[in-house]
């Protein structure tokens, strides 16, 4: 936090202060950024302590290095482990057990590397598989990775973006990548260059442990290569972003905001830089001047000083990568015949100064703007939206394991000092405990025992924490498979009155004009005072989430967890509960009304996404089925093969069957 004292600052600093306030309340105080940062940080420990899937997730790019920026995508690096990556053959540890590649850098491409095949394991723990290109050995396929992957989940309608797979709303980018536990060789001499006090030998001595990840693509000028993959230092570079002190960061979103509303609004320009060669001039720069440089009054200064290093690399059209400087990051894409027109813009912001820089990037500000809400109150909104964007539903068969988790979350929640992120493991605790009630025996009344049974409750009661309804619903589906039908109905009638219009849908949180109107909602009915978990109770609903083979879905539903997952929108679960629970009484005229409520359910407005309408729609044909509509029964099945978002796989099983009857 900066003190200032009006006083002693001169017209030039003036203006770097009103710049400054102008960035910060477009990209928040520092303490909002580092919140952020930490968000991210705690939620790949608590992903990779409750997952048991072969690919471990690490959030990378702008948002998990705390920039918050509208138009931000979620970056999510997919580490696949069924494949080693050596340095040197002298590092493969016997037995083999996993396919092993060695990496071979190339002094052609210093920012590639080669994979050869060198080892091929005891074939255990290898459900996909690799393509090899032979040349002078087995090398892996880079075209064949992300092509195998997006076979293996066609439900998912991931497309290919770079060397990413992105769900069809552009929300995640998927970046499947490969890791090696050491720096490549042409990287090593990073670690021991001279350089100022920046970054801390501390950063320097983590960034060397956790070595490199190889993405799959080949470089721009070689469009066709398919055996050189990519050097990522993604990880790395979130490791020095989370380094710098708060003007770095702050001239980090002043490049970022250039970049999008001063660069790339030239149709000559647009697409010749990015938001990574801003980023590495960044580093550059912190890396050669005095890091006490970086101070509020010489903000402009130092935003001058990127611009310097851009103007003299797009001079020279050579982008040096900051750990890999052999390695022109501009080749394929500034050349000597677009250069000039970048030149030229990059010259026209310097010398236009600090004046002209921010009246381009805040037009409608003035030095007597008011804050339309407190920054406390946008502050901890943008938060928990940020929050409820970057979930992430995984699912843990192991019941030990997840007992594990569990108690990790709970050893976060005593050493953690802020209160936000202190509710962010709590959230996760409780989710943990809805997975943990459904890895425990199939439940009976009469035959489980006592303490099954008091353990079914304690994890259930926890695991209602996540929201108004997800976890009331499970409740009331253990009261169902047991057989005690009012009290289900008690429940569902509880969560339909829970699940209000004004109320926010934990289900792929996106910018937008519907989710601006979601959010004023939001706004309305939670404070600042009120805990993350108070607000999430009160504020916002779930779907329910069944897992493979769940102990608590409904006996006539576990065709649709036999081979995956399932979320289900609460408004559909509550009626699909009470029209079973009905028919089950034999109430014809309440099982007709579950019915047609259930119908009604599906019109769009009743927390029915394009992610969940397909399940919906073959649940509700499971209904028409029990009813005795065969012919509604097969319409819903066929309509939920045709929907747009990802597609309910027994909804094809359901349809054949119907065809054999």
């Amino acid at each position: 936090m900066y003190f200032i004292d009006w006083l002693s600052w001169t017209e030039k600093d003036l203006k770097d202060i009103y710049l400054y306030e102008q960035l910060v309340r477009t990209v928040g105080t520092e303490i909002d950024i580092r919140k952020r940062q930490q968000l991210f940080i705690i939620e790949d420990l608590i992903h990779k302590k409750s997952t048991d899937r072969r690919s471990p997730t690490i959030s990378s790019g702008s948002l998990a290095e705390g920039i918050d920026l509208q138009g931000s995508d979620i970056d999510i690096m997919c580490v696949i482990k069924s494949l080693d990556v050596v340095q040197d053959e002298r590092n493969i540890k016997h037995p083999v057990q996993r396919k092993t590649l060695l990496m071979e850098t190339d002094t052609d491409h210093p920012g590639f590397c080669r994979l050869r095949l060198i080892a091929g394991g005891d074939g255990t723990n290898n459900s996909m598989t690799y393509e090899y290109v032979e040349s002078k050995g087995f090398y892996l396929s880079v075209n064949e990775l992300v092509c195998n992957i997006n076979k293996m989940v066609p439900e998912y309608k991931l497309s290919p973006h770079g060397p990413c797979l992105s769900d069809q709303f552009q929300i995640y980018d998927f970046a499947f990548c490969l890791r090696c536990k050491y720096l490549p060789y042409n990287a090593m001499p990073w670690a021991w260059r001279y350089r100022q006090q920046w970054p801390p030998n501390s950063v320097i001595d983590k960034i060397k442990k956790h070595g490199c990840l190889f993405v799959p693509i080949g470089p721009r000028t070689m469009p066709d290569c398919n055996i050189l993959w990519r050097l990522s230092f993604s990880v790395a570079e979130k490791l020095l972003v989370h380094s710098f002190n708060f003007i770095q960061l702050v001239c980090y979103c002043l490049l970022k905001l250039t970049l999008k509303h001063i660069v790339n609004t030239n149709k000559l320009a647009e697409g010749l830089l990015c938001s990574y060669f801003l980023k590495t001039a960044l580093f550059w720069v912190s890396e050669e001047i005095d890091i006490d440089t970086f101070q509020l009054s010489k903000l402009f200064f130092c935003f001058s000083k990127c611009l310097d290093k851009l103007l003299l690399w797009v001079k020279k059209c050579y982008c040096p990568n900051y750990f890999i400087p052999e390695n022109n990051m501009f080749l394929g894409k500034v050349n000597s015949d677009n250069n000039t027109i970048l030149l030229n813009i990059l010259d026209g912001i310097k010398c236009d100064g600090i004046d002209s820089l921010t009246n381009q990037l805040f037009p409608y500000s003035s030095r007597s703007l008011r804050v339309q809400r407190t920054k406390s109150e946008s502050a901890f909104i943008k938060l928990d939206v940020l929050f409820y964007r970057i979930l992430r539903f995984d699912f843990m068969a192991d019941i030990s394991k997840c007992l594990k988790a569990l108690m990790f979350t709970e050893s976060l929640i005593k050493s953690q000092c802020s209160t936000f992120i202190v509710g962010v493991c709590k959230h996760h605790h409780a989710e943990l405990s809805q997975y943990v009630a459904q890895l425990l025996p199939p439940p009976s009344i009469m035959t489980t025992p006592y303490i099954i049974q008091k353990r079914y409750h304690r994890h259930l009661k926890d695991g209602t924490k996540t929201d108004a309804v997800s976890g009331w619903l499970l409740y009331a589906s253990f009261y169902y498979v047991t057989g005690q039908y009012k009290v289900t109905l008690r429940l569902t009638d509880y969560v339909l009155s829970r699940c209000s219009s004004d109320m926010l849908m934990l289900d792929f949180i996106h910018y937008s004009e519907e989710y601006m109107d979601i959010m004023n909602n939001y706004r309305k009915n939670v404070y600042s005072t009120m805990t993350l978990n108070e607000r999430m109770r009160k504020a916002t609903v779930a779907n329910v989430h069944y897992f493979q083979n769940s102990s608590l879905i409904p006996m006539e539903l576990q065709l649709e967890v036999n081979d995956d997952d399932i979320f289900i929108p609460p408004t559909v679960m509550s009626h699909y509960l009470r029209f079973m629970c009905y028919h089950h009484f034999g109430d014809i005229f309440n099982r007709q009304q579950a019915l047609h409520d259930l119908n009604l359910s599906l019109d769009g407005t009743h927390f029915v996404s394009t992610n969940t309408l397909s399940n919906s729609l073959t649940i509700l044909g499971v209904c028409y089925e029990i009813f005795g509509d065969k012919d509604a029964a097969y319409q819903c099945y066929d309509e939920a093969l045709q929907c747009d978002g990802l597609i309910c796989l027994s909804a094809q099983v359901r349809k054949s069957k119907l065809l054999e009857i």
